[in-house]
């Protein structure tokens, strides 16, 4: 059965913000951005299903995710959804509209991989590998990985440097929660759920993301109605590493 890990910190009376990390992470990925934001924000940190502490259940979809981190957002609060995360972060959006008032989307796209009319994705047949080696070397796998998210990046061996550091702070996603992350972002497709979006919504994308790409993030844009878009200059796939700094006061300001 799931059971999800949660941190919750900062000022009482401000906002409550939500942050959900990308796949194969946990909550400890975003240490460079939390003091600051707490700051403005009480954050509340969770771990995806089978990530960092929390535990997962078997045969879980998308819509499983959804259920068990909406059961844990506050009365009313902002959502951050990074790469996967942004992913479950829409869904919330469009299944709890009264909680959730406003979602910002990092480096996220409504469909990972290519399709008929969706140009803006992965092979499928990539997922597919990467998660053979995934089974067949771990450690190099992940490591390939780190480094392919930071590609772009004007401070490209410094920040693999910090995802690292806090990557390997707890233990290793469980092999199931890999599996079904991977799954859900081989198979949803998002793109006629877009529209449907009524909340405020914030875009931060890396113009050199080379795992969700940009123009993924123009087509959100002008499919969300209220929805602005920010771009991170020479920056990959994690803009709250890259410039912690602009990320903070995007979100303070937003």
């Amino acid at each position: 059965m799931t059971h999800l890990y949660m941190e919750s910190f900062g000022q009482n009376d401000s906002p409550d913000l939500v942050l959900l990390h990308g796949w194969a992470m946990h909550i400890g990925i975003w240490h460079e951005v939390c003091e600051p934001l707490s700051r403005h924000f009480r954050l509340h940190l969770i771990d995806l299903p089978g990530h960092g502490n929390s535990v997962i259940g078997e045969l879980e979809t998308l819509q499983h995710w959804v259920d068990s981190i909406g059961s844990l957002l506050p009365r009313r609060c902002f959502v951050v959804g990074w790469s996967l995360g942004g992913q479950i972060a829409m869904e919330l959006a469009l299944q709890y509209p009264q909680q959730v008032q406003k979602l910002i989307l990092v480096a996220t796209t409504p469909c990972f991989v290519k399709l008929d009319g969706w140009t803006f994705g992965v092979e499928p047949k990539l997922l597919e590998l990467f998660w053979e080696n995934l089974k067949r070397n771990y450690q190099a796998t992940i490591q390939r990985f780190l480094t392919l998210q930071m590609t772009g990046d004007r401070r490209a061996i410094q920040n693999v440097q910090k995802l690292r550091k806090h990557f390997f702070e707890k233990k290793q996603p469980h092999a199931m929660g890999l599996e079904q992350g991977l799954k859900i972002l081989q198979t949803s497709d998002l793109r006629s759920h877009i529209p449907a979006i009524q909340q405020p919504v914030l875009l931060l994308h890396g113009d050199s993301d080379v795992i969700t790409h940009l123009q993924a993030a123009y087509w959100m844009q002008q499919q969300i109605p209220q929805s602005r878009l920010i771009t991170f200059t020479h920056c990959g796939h994690a803009p709250f590493l890259s410039d912690p700094e602009q990320f903070v006061a995007c979100l303070s300001g937003f």
